[in-house]
């Protein structure tokens, strides 16, 4: 069978008349530009070809190849990233104003779902690594003391693996979830290329309930890929489908279903062999990074059911040069751009398109920072972190007036907004919740704000009666 790719050269070399969408026309004399983007290939639906969101021939074929390579009962193809997934999922999974138990350290996606499900939400909130400050793995007790506390809630939402790569024992929590009548999504947005090789397994084979996956993120396809994979028959894959498409563009753009196409057809034919080449170079790049002397590579961390080892956490703890300083001299000096990086450590991302020669080089470049002498690190005073209080619901809080309140006297207001860390686009503080002068403190400190911005002092939203 053609691929889509193919299918869309195949047409585009035809004498086809477009008049139709797009606007472009595939003029690319008129418009250059386009060319280099794949403006040529840049088609709507039109007879011959499929509808990515009510599939029925080449597209509803690529869902079944995607379900059988990943282990799921059904998936659908998603354009418009994982937070489309996501949005889709809580609100097929949930009912209108019922009860959501959530990781704290969920994505802003989970938290746009909340609201616009109108959800009863409850937190579950995962221990932190003091010295890296990131939050490990959700265990089946925490799941279970929550839900038996809160007998309501009907879906449990778990991020597995994280931004740094920490998984929790997804099977363990779905049993917890499944014997309190509760479903389960987990958003492993960072884990498509789990269960490939030697990669840990996926939670699409985990029982699971819904999981939804970022191509884009590890492997080779087109940024805003995703998948969203039915694992149970709990739900009704048809309403999944239903809120998929009214989540996503009604527009979906061929050239992102083609980028899925080709990357499942390249799974199918070099998955494991690709998945295995990757992970025997993240062996020898990690063997390296174990004789660092002030430099530490972040693997065994106590409280962590697993990790993923395609997410390199490299800690500066053990000297005076902070993350954000590593980062900028391997920008600078090295021409290694990492994902992210904060005061503890940064966050060098790995993905199928890596190979020997790449993460020799970041090793190579680690290596040389390493000899330098940083000295001691300055004293620090490690804290756990705990919920804010919460006074008024997500829905009362974003629909109540609001009013800009200087950062330096917010303590004791209320949030009328969130306040992200970003990446990955978790909430430090979320609308509802008071802000106290801990927080406010945690909040400049992990986001770089400052009390003033451009000589004049830096605002929060806050409830205006309160």
């Amino acid at each position: 069978m053609a691929s889509l790719l193919e299918k869309l050269q195949q047409y585009t070399a035809s004498a086809a008349l477009p008049m139709h969408m797009p606007g472009h026309k595939r003029n690319l004399r008129a418009f250059p530009w386009l060319s280099a983007l794949g403006g040529a290939l840049d088609i709507t639906e039109i007879s011959g070809f499929d509808n990515l969101n009510a599939p029925e021939g080449c597209f509803l074929e690529l869902e079944k190849r995607v379900a059988a390579l990943w282990g799921a009962k059904t998936s659908i193809c998603l354009v418009g990233g994982s937070t489309a997934g996501i949005l889709a999922a809580v609100s097929a999974a949930l009912e209108p104003g019922g009860a959501l138990l959530i990781s704290r350290a969920s994505h802003k996606s989970v938290y746009h779902a909340a609201e616009l499900n109108r959800a009863e939400l409850h937190y579950l909130l995962p221990a932190m690594d003091l010295q890296l400050q990131i939050p490990v793995s959700v265990s089946p007790d925490q799941v279970d003391t929550a839900l038996s506390l809160h007998p309501q809630v009907k879906l449990v939402v778990i991020t597995s693996p994280t931004y740094e790569g920490i998984l929790s024992d997804i099977r363990g929590i779905a049993a917890v979830c499944h014997a309190h009548g509760a479903l389960l999504l987990v958003d492993e947005a960072h884990g498509a290329h789990l269960g490939f090789g030697r990669f840990p397994e996926s939670a699409a084979t985990l029982d699971a309930d819904l999981v939804v996956q970022s191509l884009h993120k590890t492997l080779p396809a087109l940024t805003q890929t995703a998948v969203l994979h039915i694992c149970s028959t709990r739900l009704d894959p048809a309403v999944v489908r239903r809120y998929a498409a009214m989540y996503q563009s009604s527009s979906p753009s061929y050239l992102l279903s083609a980028s899925i196409d080709g990357c499942v057809q390249y799974l199918e034919q070099e998955g494991t062999a690709a998945a295995e080449r990757w992970f025997a170079a993240l062996e020898d790049v990690s063997r390296r990074l174990q004789h660092l002397k002030q430099l530490q590579i972040s693997e065994n961390l106590p409280g962590v059911y697993a990790k993923d080892p395609s997410k390199l956490l490299i800690s500066t703890a053990a000297c005076a040069l902070d993350g954000m300083e590593l980062a900028e001299m391997l920008r600078c000096r090295f021409s290694i751009e990492v994902e992210m990086a904060c005061p503890q450590f940064v966050l060098a991302m790995t993905g199928m398109g890596d190979d020997t020669a790449s993460l020799s080089r970041l090793a190579d470049a680690l290596e040389t920072i390493d000899a330098l002498d940083f000295g001691k690190p300055p004293a620090s005073v490690l804290s756990d972190t705990c919920l804010p209080e919460s006074v008024l619901s997500l829905q009362e809080a974003v629909k109540a007036s609001r009013i800009p309140v200087p950062l330096q006297e917010a303590a004791g207001r209320i949030s009328a907004e969130y306040v992200w860390a970003y990446p990955p686009g978790i909430p430090l503080l979320a609308p509802g919740e008071r802000i106290d002068a801990q927080l406010l403190q945690t909040v400049l400190t992990r986001t770089g704000l400052h009390s003033t911005y451009n000589g004049l002092p830096a605002h929060i939203f806050c409830i205006g009666k309160y």
